[in-house]
């Protein structure tokens, strides 16, 4: 299989076909991978700021329901965001927020006493086939050393909270790519991230072409059983256009295209959540200081937006698969690279769909 994954679209990618080809947006990952244990935090920062003081504008569409997320009520009610974005296992939400909430009281000491609580926000997939999520390993240094670490350059496949991430049966994780378009006279950038960990082998579809059937034949002959569709998957975008929390949320929900467009149909057993931000301008937390006037995007130019994000989240997704490499984890489970399984596909007698 050539280690170029396939492209995805016609509109052209940003200098590192990433979520930080939106200026301001930085990643970072802790990744623990040893034996029984393969998982780990990865947190998207939206500006280099105190997000606490300089909120961001946000919304999220829940797709399927099936999560533990946590800071998802507030962030409805609001439309922004005031903590980093952190992503993880099932089991190490709490541990995650918490560390948050130590992390914004260490830069704001009065928060909770003179000053409004602050709203920690992470999401999760399980990774409890690869990773014995019951020892709750995850922890607040690991939040730190992901937080810490977050730069431009993003490290895709099974990094970070992706360690131990399953995707249609062979490795899944974090993936990323972006989308350069041009919306009411103006260039726009729309990044994309996904925490990949869902769909059956036989659902695969990359660039339209049907692979499943394929790829859960070769999976069964090297005895990888596929299993009821429960995994979950995190999809995150941000752009640099002026979008208010309502049109966010439709930019959100525009995600779930292009997480169906790779053969999804957001399973019973997996919780499915698009989250999609802003950097165009901050929301002050101080009252004193007075909320921006900005001139948002017209809604009329809205369309190239949902389609940067379809093909961004697509791509993202593939990025995953292409870039993950084989774990064995718990219990000596193991999922293969899809790189290992399908080094032919190109050449696969597959057909495009519609």
């Amino acid at each position: 299989m050539t280690d170029i994954p396939p492209r995805i679209g016609l509109r052209p990618s940003g200098p590192r076909d990433a979520i930080t080809d939106v200026v301001g947006v930085t990643v970072g990952h802790c990744t623990l991978a040893e034996g029984a244990i393969q998982t780990g935090v990865t947190v998207i920062r939206p500006h280099p700021g105190d997000l606490y003081h300089d909120r961001v504008p946000a919304a999220a569409a829940v797709l399927n329901g099936f999560g533990k997320s946590i800071g998802l009520m507030q962030l409805e009610e609001l439309g922004l965001i005031e903590t980093p974005i952190a992503l993880t296992n099932t089991f190490g939400v709490p541990a995650v927020a918490a560390a948050q909430i130590r992390a914004a009281l260490a830069v704001n000491p009065g928060i909770g006493r003179e000053l409004p609580t602050v709203n920690p926000l992470v999401f999760e997939c399980n990774d409890g086939h690869l990773n014995d999520m019951a020892r709750m390993v995850v922890g607040e240094a690991h939040y730190r050393q992901a937080h810490e670490s977050a730069d431009v350059t993003v490290a895709e496949g099974a990094v970070g909270a992706g360690r131990g991430m399953s995707c249609f049966g062979v490795k899944g994780g974090i993936g990323t790519a972006s989308r350069q378009v041009e919306a009411g006279g103006r260039a726009v950038t729309i990044g994309t991230l996904v925490l990949a960990n869902f769909g059956r082998p036989s659902q695969l579809r990359i660039g339209g072409r049907a692979l499943g059937p394929i790829l859960a034949e070769r999976l069964e002959a090297h005895q990888t059983v596929a299993k009821p569709e429960k995994g979950s998957i995190i999809l995150i975008a941000a752009t640099d256009a002026p979008l208010d929390a309502r049109q966010l949320r439709r930019l959100a929900l525009r995600a779930g295209a292009g997480l169906a467009r790779t053969g999804s149909v957001f399973g019973h057993g997996s919780g499915d959540i698009a989250l999609a931000f802003s950097t165009a301008y901050t929301l002050p937390q101080d009252p004193g200081t007075p909320m921006p006037a900005v001139a948002m995007l017209h809604d009329a130019h809205l369309d190239p937006l949902f389609e940067a994000v379809a093909d961004g989240i697509e791509q993202a997704i593939v990025h995953a698969l292409w870039r993950a490499e084989t774990v064995t984890g718990r219990n000596g489970h193991t999922r293969p690279a899809l790189t290992a399984i399908l080094p032919d596909w190109a050449a696969l007698p597959s057909p495009v769909m519609p």
